[in-house]
């Protein structure tokens, strides 16, 4: 198929590959748990204002009981569901706590904990939500409708209904049913929703296409050879769903935890109660000391002293472009021991350009002058490469000539008449051309389709070759320094793990200084390298960016997706997100979340002290109820303190890595 555009109308254009397709996602207030969390926080804050302000207790007492109980019903009914099953959690545990800190005068104490934990459980539901709506919007990227050939001719049927063997036409624009063979035709795919290739890849009779991906400006015939259900789409949300459940194990040690602990608990306080009762202790004082029992002895303070450092680690890495999404995956990130770095749009930008642009002796050209006869060539063009040439010569101050009879041919290039001559761009074997084609082809110039991992096409003037320009994906400024650092962090050097070619990643690898390098890898790859690591013992970080890295981030011990250019799917899946794509910021935040471990561990002891102590004291002796909670909560703000240290600037910059020169 031929296009030609006149460059004194306005080029058609082809739809433009989106990351994905437009997003369902759910709001905040549509979730229940955050409508109650919401309406909890507010009662309180309110109340908190009237009671520090010395008004009467009719004023705010009310507003405090509100808080009870918009924040606490839905975890006390789901802990009595619970106990009807004969297991007894932790938040039913925290509700009869706050229910015990009310009954002794205490309820704003019991206040704080409602909030806290209905706090907890809307973040909790608004994760899973979010997750849901990338999932559905992947599954989005295949169209629902595919024209399928017939003997009778063509028609447009649900691609769920297509079978292995069915012929389907791909228009121009059109993103592709169903993974399959093309049998005719010749155009290029965008599928770096797939491989992770920045580039479109030519395609022909004999390739191989994959449902979702969008083609280029050709016409195709692609044999369906795969089940819809059994897609490569649909693999990936295979594994993110099964890889998210492979976490289960650690939840259930926990929930272990927890049951041992509020059985410990409520037995403990029934015999605090209980047994002065039998030696003939007065009612209210074996009430009194069975509640300041449940204060002192309460998991607040543990949870308190656990999560201050975690949350200013996540708000002083928030100011600094990295979203990391809860004090559970801020605390994986300092556990993780390996890591495993994506290419393209992680370690490069993810986008072509002009890396060297080479005249052929004879041709009478200068540099510029040859980039700027490509580029007046490629102006009317769509394609990213077009686009690159174009932004090159832009970049340098060159003038644009027009271009007149403009042709682009799928696969091969685009020629144009440009100051009386016909100036073709395309790769090297055929000397028209575009080059969108990314294999080693050569001709009697001698030059090839790709070198050193660069794409090169050739540019010629009425036939005769002009001279060569090389595109590349650039590297990031700083990941050979990002690579050092994490290498330093972890003992050992990343691991380089792409869909691209072995000759772009080779490259690639050298300049970031990285020996371990897996090429050409679908997805399924990448989650296969991954728990080949983690099955030999270690914790993985994956850094990635798109959607075929979302099953990866779902597998790996932990995630982080750059922002900027990432896929919802990815964004959505990694526990972090470094939103102004700054590579230096990974390591960085590995060394703050190894800070925040190491005050969560001093917290930890703090509090465990102060709660043996005060229930010692109550036990032994005789705490009083005043000097109990001043204890309990002396303990919190103490803890509370020392992880507030993580908010200073100071522990940014002791994590941060020294910018040297690049290379490559």
């Amino acid at each position: 198929m031929v296009v030609r555009v006149s460059t004194t109308l306005t080029p058609v254009r082809v739809p433009s590959p989106g990351r994905q397709a437009p997003r369902r996602r759910t709001r905040v207030l549509a979730l229940p748990e955050a409508r109650w969390a919401l309406a909890s926080t507010v009662a309180f804050l309110v109340a908190l204002t009237l009671d520090l302000g010395g008004l009467p207790w009719w004023a705010y007492g009310p507003l405090y009981a509100v808080a009870y109980a918009t924040g606490g019903w839905e975890p006390a009914v789901e802990g009595l569901r619970a106990l009807r099953g004969r297991t007894l959690d932790v938040d039913l545990l925290m509700i009869v706590a706050a229910l015990g800190a009310a009954a002794i005068g205490q309820a704003r104490d019991g206040a704080l904990l409602i909030v806290i934990f209905a706090t907890s459980g809307a973040l909790e539901a608004l994760a899973t939500a979010r997750t849901a709506d990338s999932v559905r919007g992947l599954l989005d990227l295949a169209p629902s409708i595919a024209t399928r050939v017939t003997e009778h001719g063509e028609e447009p049927v649900p691609t769920s209904e297509l079978a292995v063997g069915d012929v389907l036409l791909i228009r121009p624009g059109e993103r592709i049913g169903a993974d399959g063979r093309v049998l005719e035709g010749a155009s290029e795919a965008d599928q770096a929703t797939i491989t992770g290739e920045p580039l479109p890849v030519s395609k022909g009779p004999g390739d191989e296409v994959f449902a979702g991906t969008l083609n280029g400006t050709g016409v195709l015939r692609v044999r369906v050879e795969r089940d819809p259900a059994d897609s490569v789409i649909a693999r990936i949300v295979t594994l993110v769903e099964e890889a998210s459940r492979t976490k289960a194990p650690t939840q259930l040690f926990i929930e272990k935890v927890e049951q041992r602990y509020a059985l410990g608990m409520v037995t403990a306080t029934l015999a605090v109660f209980g047994v002065p009762l039998i030696f003939g202790i007065d009612l209210t004082d074996a009430l009194l000391r069975a509640m300041t029992f449940m204060i002192v002895a309460s998991p607040c303070a543990v949870v308190l002293a656990t999560m201050p450092p975690l949350l200013s680690a996540i708000a002083n890495a928030g100011r600094h472009g990295v979203l990391v999404k809860s004090a559970v995956a801020m605390e994986r990130l300092g556990e993780v021991d390996a890591v495993a770095l994506d290419k393209t749009g992680t370690l490069t930008e993810g986008t072509p350009e002009v890396s060297a642009v080479r005249p052929l002796p004879g041709s009478g050209l200068t540099p510029d002058a040859l980039l700027a006869l490509a580029a007046a060539a490629e102006h009317p063009s769509e394609h990213p490469l077009g686009r690159a040439v174009v932004r090159a010569a832009r970049e340098r101050g060159l003038r644009i000539a027009d271009a007149w009879d403009f042709v682009a041919v799928p696969g091969r290039g685009v020629t144009a008449v440009v100051g009386g001559r016909v100036i073709g761009v395309g790769r090297a074997g055929d000397r028209v051309t575009g080059s969108m084609d990314r294999g080693p082809d050569a001709d009697a110039t001698g030059v090839p389709g790709t070198e050193d991992g660069d794409t090169v096409v050739l540019v010629t003037g009425d036939g005769v070759p002009l001279g060569t320009l090389a595109l590349t994906d650039r590297l990031r400024p700083h990941a050979p320094a990002t690579a050092a650092a994490l290498a330093a962090l972890t003992g050992t050097a990343p691991v380089l793990l792409t869909g691209d070619n072995a000759r772009a990643a080779a490259r690639v690898a050298e300049a970031t200084g990285l020996v371990d390098v897996r090429a050409d890898l679908l997805p399924e790859g990448k989650v296969d390298a991954v728990r080949q690591l983690q099955d030999a013992g270690r914790k993985v970080l994956f850094v990635g960016d798109g959607v075929n890295d979302a099953p990866a981030l779902a597998a790996a011990h932990s995630g982080v997706a750059m922002g900027r250019a990432g896929s919802d799917l990815a964004l959505e899946t990694a526990d972090a997100v470094v939103v102004r794509d700054e590579l230096t910021t990974v390591p960085s935040v590995v060394r703050l979340s190894r800070a925040a471990r190491r005050l969560v561990v001093q917290n930890l002891v703090i509090a465990g002290t102060f709660i043996t102590g005060l229930v010692l004291w109550d036990l032994l002796g005789h705490l009083p109820l005043p000097l109990g909670v001043a204890g309990h909560e002396g303990s919190t703000v103490l803890v509370g303190l020392n992880g507030l240290r993580l908010l200073r600037e100071s522990a940014w910059r002791s994590g941060q890595v020294p910018v040297q020169g690049t290379r490559g």
